[in-house]
């Protein structure tokens, strides 16, 4: 297996192969329903919970998918689910701590989906089979956990940015307006940085994608 595929994922639009694009997906929808299904466990774990739960627990990816988070996935190999609604005021102790840990449960339920996908690929190397899906899973799912600690609305990082800020009319401002440009902003840059060649904010964070997916798939 090269180097090269420790990279974030890109689809190549150049030559585009039916197989990758079909297991970039697979990987992509993988990623998607458990970063929201996590994110919606430990809401419920640590206080939030609600009767009937439909609108968190009901195991479809596509009621999970976001429209620019997935368009984002084919421009950058990383995207976001659709937010899971958590409300804070249902946690009885720490509620600003216990909204970070809930969002941050989603890039944590990825890197867990990570292990698991490289432990199938393993066990299937001893049997010498060809796998790339669970290896592109596993790749997919650590580049969404990585960049999710972006703290820009709607990825989960940006739990950190409201648990800092101080209360009042200026925060709830400052957080509609990002939580509507926030996604646009993204995608934008990740746009300018695929189509430019400009590395930007990849250059701190690839190194790290590729260096903790090579440590899992080593194992």
């Amino acid at each position: 297996m090269g180097r090269d595929f420790y990279l974030p994922y890109l689809i190549n639009y150049s030559h585009l192969v039916a197989e990758d694009v079909v297991i970039f997906c697979v990987a992509m929808l993988t990623a998607i329903i458990v970063s929201a299904e996590g994110q919606a466990f430990a809401a419920t774990l640590l206080g939030d919970s609600r009767q009937g739960a439909g609108d968190r627990f009901h195991f479809n990816v596509f009621m999970h998918m976001s429209l620019l988070g997935t368009l984002n996935f084919f421009i950058a190999g990383f995207g976001w689910a659709k937010e899971i609604a958590i409300d804070a005021g249902n946690f009885k102790n720490f509620p600003r701590l216990f909204l970070v840990l809930s969002r941050l449960a989603g890039p944590l339920a990825n890197f867990m989906m990570a292990n698991i996908a490289a432990s199938l690929s393993w066990l299937l190397g001893k049997y010498n089979f060809d796998d790339r899906v669970f290896s592109t899973i596993v790749v997919v799912n650590v580049t969404m956990a990585i960049y999710g600690l972006i703290i820009i609305p709607p990825l989960p990082g940006s739990a950190l940015l409201w648990a800092i800020l101080p209360d009042g009319q200026l925060l709830e401002k400052t957080k509609k307006m990002l939580c509507l440009a926030g996604p646009y902003l993204i995608v934008g840059i990740f746009l300018l940085i695929r189509l430019s060649g400009w590395e930007g904010v990849s250059s701190f964070f690839n190194p790290i994608v590729a260096a903790i997916t090579g440590f899992i798939l080593d194992l």
